[in-house]
């Protein structure tokens, strides 16, 4: 921001582009790769208030977060993240009307197939597949099986997405899986425990987030990832999703870095 005559005047925008490239190249600069967390969630929150601010509509709020999602991927790369779980889409989402929620499901299709067809990443559809309509269910599974064999970042795909819908789910799937072998409720009353629950959630087998970000200001969960968060690092953004910068990933990581975890409390 410059003065003049006690006037505050606006950078114009290249200046202030160039100020942010510098100070994020600083910033990274300074990063600690060994620090850097293995596993980032991601609530992507904010799209239709950032829309409303500058005019425009909730589906073209939609489609610029969207567009934000290659962005964070490419700098995940460079930091040596390994695992992105991103919240596209959650089971109360699902009642929005009918005139927001179809062009939204389209966005999320051509995203999730735009994320099979770059050839780098893994994609891993977490959530309740039975409760989206075909045609989505359809892109998800496609989108898994045409990456199986890449090497780059897992990216899970929340959509239709709840922590309480996973949680249930995984114990329907872990009472049924009992149920055919013959297993009776008293023996499986004695097996149970928080790694027999685990080996039923939709992110089974892998690590849990050491790092979950939040946009748009808001500081609270939702429901995201309830049982897989229970050590996670918060770390709570002001900006809405599509405007969230590489400067802004990179603040999130140096605080993670700076933090000492503690398992317990």
């Amino acid at each position: 921001m410059l003065r003049s005559s006690g006037m505050r005047i606006p950078y114009p925008p290249a200046l202030r582009d160039l100020v942010y490239r510098l100070y994020a190249r600083r910033v990274e600069g300074r990063l600690d790769h060994t620090q850097v967390p293995k596993h980032i969630g991601v609530i992507l929150d904010g799209n239709r208030r950032w829309a409303r601010a500058d005019g425009r509509t909730a589906e073209q709020g939609h489609q610029a977060g969207a567009a934000k999602i290659e962005e964070l991927l490419g700098w995940c790369a460079e930091t040596d993240v390994e695992v992105v779980t991103l919240w596209m889409l959650s089971t109360d989402n699902l009642d929005r009307p009918e005139a927001e929620l179809t062009p939204l499901l389209g966005i999320i299709e051509n995203t999730v197939r735009d994320l099979a067809a770059d050839g780098r990443w893994r994609v891993h559809h977490v959530g309740n597949r039975d409760l989206l309509p075909d045609a989505t269910q359809r892109v998800l599974k496609e989108a898994e099986q045409a990456t199986l064999a890449n090497k780059g970042i897992l990216v899970n795909v929340a959509v239709g997405y709840g922590g309480r819908q996973e949680i249930a789910d995984a114990v329907r799937s872990l009472l049924l899986e009992h149920a055919e072998r013959g297993t009776s409720f008293e023996e499986l009353a004695e097996i149970v425990d928080i790694d027999l629950i685990s080996e039923h959630l939709y992110t089974r087998g892998q690590p849990d987030p050491d790092l979950v970000i939040r946009t748009s200001g808001e500081q609270r969960l939702s429901g995201f990832m309830l049982w897989q968060s229970a050590h996670s690092e918060y770390y709570f953004c002001e900006v809405f999703w599509p405007a969230f910068r590489k400067v802004d990933f990179l603040r999130a990581l140096r605080d993670y870095a700076a933090r000492h975890r503690r398992y317990g409390f």
